[in-house]
């Protein structure tokens, strides 16, 4: 009776660390979704910020014109 109750004993040990083990990997695979979302977002909102960037710093077509004419 004793060795049954170390064995169901043991069973339940090996259970709950099989448990804790796979609830560790869960967190840590939502935890590595969370920051490639993040770092996804990031990334459209940098590649948002470099465009508008681009358009705000681009010379006008009327500025152009009006330098070149300027020059001769």
């Amino acid at each position: 009776m004793r060795n049954i109750e170390r064995i169901t004993s043991v069973k339940s040990e090996l259970l709950d660390i099989f448990m804790s083990i796979e609830v560790d990997e869960h967190v840590q695979r939502r935890r590595s979704a969370a920051q490639r979302s993040l770092r996804a977002r990031r990334g459209i909102e940098l590649h948002r910020e470099f465009q508008k960037l681009s358009r705000d710093i681009a010379p006008l077509p009327d500025d152009e014109e009006q330098q070149e004419s300027e020059l001769h």
